[in-house]
């Protein structure tokens, strides 16, 4: 309990609390215009609330104290867990309220929505922990915001056709595309796994 406490009160609430506002604004934009958006325009829409929710997780690992925790008996991946476990019932509910604001006429499968909102913020969970592996940035979350913001232009523009993971909630390929976006979140949680624990040479050199 003290550490989830601890943890509580270094996480990065700002960034979060931006990055959860911007996302219901866009979210709520037809609802409070009363514009009537096509199941396409409504599934981009979710893409892109759901790219802002992983840019405000870009900055979930970014820790102060960092450098004073590295000698504790908790190993940094479960401290990592812990930051997620802490944060995760509020981004439950931001992602229902994101769903519930967007027109229910237009509005894609829940599931898949959903799946790919969940992979891609596992990318962002996973680029974090990479940063903070590979450098002593105390708050790595800017970088990984703008390399997961570049990610998310390029990543549409090269991925094969034959991929189809950008699809259409009416397009037959959309149970074979989001077969393949579980796999992509289940790489890159195996991803923040790996990069999760101290690198054993750094933490005997501190």
């Amino acid at each position: 309990m003290d550490l989830a406490g601890a943890l509580w009160r270094t996480l990065p609430w700002r960034a979060l609390a931006a990055a959860g506002a911007l996302g219901l604004l866009v979210a709520g934009a037809p609802l409070a215009t009363g514009a009537e958006p096509t199941s396409w325009q409504t599934l981009l829409l979710l893409r892109g609330v759901a790219l802002i929710g992983a840019l405000g997780l870009a900055f979930l690992l970014d820790d102060p104290a960092r450098h004073l925790t590295v000698p504790v008996p908790t190993p940094r991946l479960v401290r990592q867990v812990l930051r997620v476990v802490l944060v995760a019932p509020v981004a439950v509910l931001w992602w229902t309220a994101v769903l519930l604001l967007t027109p229910s006429a237009s509005r894609p499968p829940a599931g898949g929505v959903t799946l790919e909102a969940a992979a891609v913020g596992a990318l962002a969970l996973a680029a974090a922990a990479l940063a903070v592996r590979l450098s002593d940035e105390a708050r790595p979350g800017p970088f990984v915001a703008a390399s997961l913001l570049l990610t998310a232009v390029l990543v549409p523009l090269l991925v094969p056709e034959d991929w189809a993971l950008f699809v259409q909630a009416d397009d037959p390929r959309w149970s074979v595309a989001h077969e393949r976006w579980a796999v992509l979140a289940a790489a890159v949680a195996v991803a923040w796994a790996v990069c999760g624990p101290e690198p054993l040479g750094r933490r005997r050199g501190r």
